[in-house]
């Protein structure tokens, strides 16, 4: 370790008082809220929260205005103990500054840690001995230490939310931890679920009961009937803030209980009202801003200024703050209009000045985008209509890529429609381009890239991002369209581009390179250069793990899974889609999307197995064939004919090997996987010859042909061609055991007939055991009855014992491999099965060892257990058996 990599003493001279960037710690992030003199105390909310002393995990989740904050600040004033509390908000940014906050606020709430604990120096990390002493100390207290976090949805860093949850894992049980958000935290809240180890109190707890409003606008000096607060209570929807307001309203009018009734938001009498004491008592110059400002989510006075074009913003909002006059202000310079004002204030502002909505919207968007606030930015030009300038914000920004991969994108749809209605030019075409690609529009989404291109080069300007963005657009549509040549030549064009990009520019966005190579890696698949195509997706699956790629990730990983099983390596291919249903998971989200080609993988996988039902199920399962990507197009159009034949529709299997899958170029593999369908669907029927015709113009390059043909060859009586094509395909690299099973067994077939019983056996022995690993079973079904005989010696039926044929103890007929949910021979232990719960999530041991806070040897002992009681030996085949075993 480095100097670098240490952190410093908490009480070094540095960091006392000042964060990580040296900034002093500001006590507003530490204290309670203040709880206004009309707040409601209900009890069962706070008996639901007392459940937080019980677990360690509680989550407070609720909108904007639900009363979360002011809830918790009130159990945590009662509680009796000291608490340690963190607003969060933009400043917050990165695991170092996010630690160190932290630390603060435990010695802010009268929970000190030893010096010892270590301090961030960086802001952008947090060095992994500062966690483990952190939760060593917590863990080693007497009593919990209760721990709030409120606005947890500011903080977005997956790394933060790892590393909080190591700490929450490993403080246990001296920590109980509080978030209070808008939004679910990055965090495994379902196995805090399952444990039954997390208190919730939801959105629907929050709301306010009928019985509580009245109670409410009891405190407010309105005493209502029932039905009237109930009314107001369906009508808002419980929200606290939107009765506060209306009680607000109301107990300044001659009848309360009618000005509830006709309570509607922007229009009637507590509109007026707002706007008569609220808008109409300020000056014409706080009126101007205040309107102005309706249109803005959250503001800075800069910002005021560049809507109003004065520079008063930061007077009038300081004075509006302190009045209560509805302006929030959320820190560090950062201010919010309350929401039901602001719809007041923007639909007064519609009927004052038409028109000028969308001028405000343009103005804060260029105002965004000079102060890095790209999101924001979008989403006001959005709201000006100015699709030219989001065109241009989204291709000079590098946004492009993003658009089509991110989780954290805004509206995408809406800015892909929308440039319809202006006059094009380059920036406008790529959006529009990216729109009808996004939605496998592939011919509409070319001509706007050709248009893009066409108006780049009789323009002579120099947009290095433009042709960037042409590039990976062209890429997507070589892809699409079945084009190696295309997306070679995207490529190229994108490696020659990206040195004159700034660096600060390609590091802010790792899902253009992400996509460059998973684009070109699909269509070097297609072309049947599978080493392309694995150089190529292993680097995508490997690189960066952000938000922005992990829709590439898992595009490449299942498409590596697709090259493993087209190479006969079913268990490789297997083990690929668990790793990207992983990611999936770890990013929360659900199966099935995007083109299903991970579970057409498995489904090829289970026919290899000749588990039909589930190879159906998860063809099913898969998303439905749409006109746009050749890979998944082809992978459904074989597993689908794999299981027609399979079911013995021979005729059903040849029409759906026969259908084309629309592409530019050829594809050698997604015509030899017809191709041998057709072959088996002949050989089948009796008709050698026809399954030598299908596979003659595909069985040179690719092995799983070769053998295919070699097997039709030995069925029409030409067993010498036959085996000259077996020794051919021996003489290249070791092949997987979906090529070499069936090509032993084509050899052992061509020694029965030449009555040569020594080298059937010595066949058979070769494929099964290259088939036990992976439990092979179709291509022995799929042999003939003269395997019948051989598979019942001894020695053969030893190798074929509980996957192939009944092992000792099963009755003839039944197949252990088909077999239906069981009882294990032994009960697995509850540390047994949460490595293999980690195990079906494809985690390396080291990762179960850090997970279950055991060592690596112990979760080997674990697998070896696991694997005993499984009567398996290795990892897929445990997860496999588990999972028909109904274990997982």
């Amino acid at each position: 370790m480095t100097a670098t990599d240490r952190e410093g003493p908490r009480d070094a001279p540095a960091p006392a008082g000042a964060d990580p960037l040296g900034d002093p710690f500001l006590r507003t992030r530490f204290a309670l809220p203040e709880r206004p003199r009309s707040f409601l105390r209900r009890d069962r909310l706070v008996e639901q929260l007392d459940q937080a002393l019980r677990t360690p995990l509680t989550l407070v989740n609720g909108s904007a205005g639900a009363g979360k904050t002011l809830l918790v600040a009130d159990w945590a004033a009662h509680l009796g103990r000291p608490v340690a509390w963190l607003t969060l908000d933009a400043a917050v940014e990165g695991p170092g500054m996010f630690w160190a906050q932290l630390l603060q606020a435990l010695d802010a709430g009268g929970v000190p840690v030893p010096a010892a604990i270590g301090f961030p120096s960086d802001a952008t990390r947090a060095h992994h001995t500062l966690l483990s002493r952190l939760a060593g100390e917590l863990s080693g207290r007497d009593r919990p230490v209760v721990v709030v976090i409120d606005e947890f949805e500011r903080m977005t860093d997956p790394e933060v939310a790892r590393q909080l949850e190591f700490v929450l894992r490993h403080a246990r049980p001296g920590l109980c931890l509080v978030l209070v958000s808008r939004t679910e935290p990055l965090l495994p809240l379902h196995r805090y679920r399952l444990a039954g180890e997390m208190t919730e109190v939801r959105d629907a707890d929050l709301a306010f009961t009928t019985e509580e409003a009245v109670e409410l606008l009891e405190r407010h000096g309105l005493s209502l009937a029932a039905p009237v607060a109930g009314a107001l209570v369906e009508r808002t929807g419980g929200w606290a803030a939107g009765l506060r307001l209306s009680a607000l309203a109301a107990r300044s009018t001659p009848d309360p209980e009618l000005y509830l009734k006709e309570f509607e938001a922007g229009r009637g009498t507590i509109a007026d009202f707002l706007l008569a004491e609220v808008l109409e008592r300020q000056t014409p110059e706080t009126q101007d801003l205040l309107l102005r400002i309706s249109v803005l989510d959250r503001f800075r006075p800069e910002l005021a200024d560049e809507l109003t074009g004065r520079n008063d913003a930061a007077t009038i909002l300081a004075a509006l703050h302190r009045a209560n006059a509805f302006v929030v202000d959320f820190g560090h310079g950062w201010y919010r209009l309350h929401p039901l004002f602001r719809e007041i204030l923007l639909a007064h502002l519609r009927r004052r000045a038409p028109g000028l909505e969308e001028q405000l919207h343009r103005r804060a968007a260029h105002w965004l985008r000079r102060s890095g606030t790209l999101s924001e930015t979008l989403v006001h030009g959005a709201a000006a209509r100015d699709w030219t300038y989001i065109a241009h914000v989204l291709v000079e920004d590098m946004e492009i890529g993003r658009l089509l991969t991110g989780l954290d994108t805004v509206e995408p749809d809406d800015w892909f429609a929308g440039p319809e209605g202006d006059a094009p030019d380059p920036a406008t075409h790529l959006v529009r381009a990216a729109g009808e690609l996004s939605r496998a529009e592939l011919g509409r989404g070319l001509e706007h890239l050709r248009r893009a291109e066409e108006q780049l080069a009789a323009e002579g300007g120099d947009s290095p991002a433009a042709r960037l963005s042409c590039a990976l657009l062209e890429a997507l549509a070589g892809r699409l369209a079945g084009s190696a040549r295309l997306a070679d030549r995207a490529a190229r064009s994108a490696r020659e581009l990206m040195p004159r990009m700034s660096p600060r520019l390609l590091d802010g966005h790792p899902e253009l390179h992400a996509l460059l190579l998973t684009h070109t890696g699909s269509s070097a698949l297609w072309a049947g250069r599978f080493d392309e195509a694995r150089a190529a997706l292993t680097a995508v699956a490997r690189g960066p793990r952000t938000a922005s790629t992990v829709l590439p990730r898992m595009e490449a990983l299942e498409h590596l899974a697709l090259v493993d099983h087209l190479e006969g390596r079913p268990g490789e291919a297997e083990r690929m889609v668990f790793a990207m249903t992983a990611e999936a998971e770890r990013y929360g989200l659900t199966q099935p999307w995007g083109s299903g080609l991970g579970q057409l993988v498995l489904a090829a996988v289970a026919l290899g197995r000749d588990d039909v039902d589930r190879a159906e199920a998860l063809l099913a399962g898969a998303p439905g064939p749409r006109p746009v990507d050749p890979v998944p197009a082809a992978a459904r159009r074989a597993v689908a004919a794999g299981v027609l034949l399979a079911r013995g529709r021979t005729q059903d299997a040849l029409a759906v090997a026969a259908r084309p899958v629309p592409a530019s170029d050829d594809s050698p593999w997604a015509r030899g996987t017809a191709a041998l369908v057709t072959a088996e669907a002949h050989l089948a029927e009796g008709r050698p010859d026809g399954a030598v015709e299908a596979l003659r113009q595909v069985a040179g390059g690719q092995p799983p042909c070769t053998v295919g043909m070699a097997r039709a060859r030995l069925a029409a009586g030409d067993p010498d061609t036959a085996l000259r094509l077996l020794d051919g395909l021996a003489s290249r690299r070791r092949q997987g055991p979906g090529v070499a099973v069936p090509a032993a067994l084509v050899r052992a077939r061509a020694a029965a007939l030449e009555g040569d019983r020594a080298t059937v056996r010595r066949q058979l022995a070769t494929a099964l055991a290259e088939a036990r690993r992976d439990e092979l079973r179709r291509p022995f079904r799929t042999a003939g009855p003269w395997i019948d005989g051989f598979l019942a010696e001894p020695a053969l039926r030893a190798l074929a014992s509980g996957w192939l044929v009944p092992g000792p103890g099963e009755p003839d007929g039944q197949d252990p491999g088909a077999a239906g949910p069981d009882t294990p021979p032994e009960e697995l232990s509850e540390r047994e099965h949460d490595v293999l719960e980690r195990l079906a999530r494809a985690m390396s041991t080291e990762d179960i060892a850090a997970d279950l806070c055991v060592s690596v040897n112990t979760v080997k002992t674990h697998l070896k257990s696991v694997y005993r009681k499984l009567s398996v030996h290795r990892r897929n085949d445990a997860v496999r058996r588990a999972r028909e075993l109904g274990m997982l």
